[in-house]
């Protein structure tokens, strides 16, 4: 049985034309700045994304944590989600390694935090309150892209108070291509963005920052002290810069199957899903009948060889990437349809 793994788009595998590109990757030492292929990786994602540099990284956690200890020192503030990757799943390293204060304000479902609450959350020039100088956005978040406007408005905000902006765009590409605009027009709102290749496209390894020159020699610097200078990077980011030229294209196809897959979620019976809020590649679903857990669910569906992820808060997860197909979306339904159903069978013979 093949198993349909569903768990996040970090679980791709890279493409054959990335393994060929990082076997004939030409390399040099990235520290000393002398590796071709990170070099042209850099370059193009800074001209992607409208800034005038870029930093490669390690992952989008490391990303995030640079941008914060160059935008802030020890005390400042960042405003940012509660239900935020980098406040909920990243450890809190701004808080932890940089003494940077991080105040949470409510996500509502679609990842936005309230503009009034962005406004009373702004500290004002008191010698007894931390100095609030970032907000962070996450896009997209739980696969919901956020809106352009609502962006501008944060913005706004932010440059009215003097603040500067950094966006956690791991999937921005998702984004983007829900809102059907080039992906320089999010990025144009924001001091500095972080987006991942290892997620939905596919690289196996790494992610950039984007900002101004000034800020990437600062991030430069931090990303050494971090232990994220990677010297042969080229070997990875041959891949990556397949990933931003090849993949992007393709992530309609994992928006396409997420909404077949919500679709047909919908229909089966015992099964609460919204597929009309499926935007992206992100499905969240959950069993009608609460006397058996969603842990226990997964563990059933995993048995039947669909493996999703159990998110507490929001339900299971199911994320469509590169690798999965049409078909694998009709049998994934088959599995599911086939547990709910032995489960039924299973509490009628109880009864009995």
């Amino acid at each position: 049985m093949k198993i349909i793994d569903l768990r996040s788009d970090t679980i791709t595998m890279p493409s054959p034309e990335m393994r060929q590109a990082m076997f004939e990757a030409k390399l040099g030492d990235d520290v000393f700045g002398e590796d071709p292929t990170v070099n042209e990786l850099e370059r193009q994602a800074a001209q992607l994304m409208g800034k005038e540099a870029a930093l490669f990284v390690a992952s989008g956690t490391m990303g995030n944590l640079i941008s914060a200890l160059v935008h802030c020192r020890r005390g400042e503030q960042i405003i940012l989600g509660r239900d935020s990757h980098i406040m909920h799943w990243e450890q809190c390293g701004a808080s932890t390694l940089g003494g940077i204060s991080l105040r949470a304000l409510p996500n509502d479902a679609n990842g936005e935090l309230k503009i009034k609450d962005i406004e009373a959350a702004v500290n004002p020039d008191d010698l007894h309150l931390s100095r609030s100088k970032l907000i962070c956005l996450e896009n997209t978040f739980n696969g919901h892209p956020l809106s352009l406007a609502y962006i501008a408005e944060v913005e706004a905000v932010a440059r009215h108070h003097c603040l500067n902006m950094h966006l956690d765009g791991a999937r921005v590409f998702n984004a983007a291509t829900a809102l059907k605009v080039p992906v320089e027009e999010i990025a144009k709102y924001f001091d500095s963005v972080q987006f991942c290749c290892s997620k939905g496209l596919a690289a196996p390894v790494g992610s950039l920052i984007c900002a101004d020159e000034e800020f990437i020699a600062e991030a430069r610097r931090m990303r050494k002290m971090l232990g994220g200078g990677m010297r042969q990077a080229g070997v990875l980011a041959a891949a990556c810069l397949l990933a931003i030229n090849d993949m992007v294209e393709r992530l309609g196809k994992d928006h396409d199957n997420a909404n077949a897959l919500a679709e047909g979620l919908s229909q089966i019976a015992g099964i609460e899903v919204k597929p009309a809020k499926i935007r992206t590649n992100i499905v969240f679903f959950t069993l009608k009948d609460k006397k058996i857990s969603q842990a226990e669910f997964a563990r059933m569906l995993r048995e039947n060889g669909l493996i999703v992820s159990n998110i507490p808060s929001t339900g299971l997860r199911a994320v469509t990437h590169y690798g999965i197909e049409t078909a694998d979306i009709r049998e994934a339904l088959k599995r599911v349809k086939k547990t709910v159903e032995h489960n039924l069978k299973v509490q009628a013979g109880t009864t009995v």
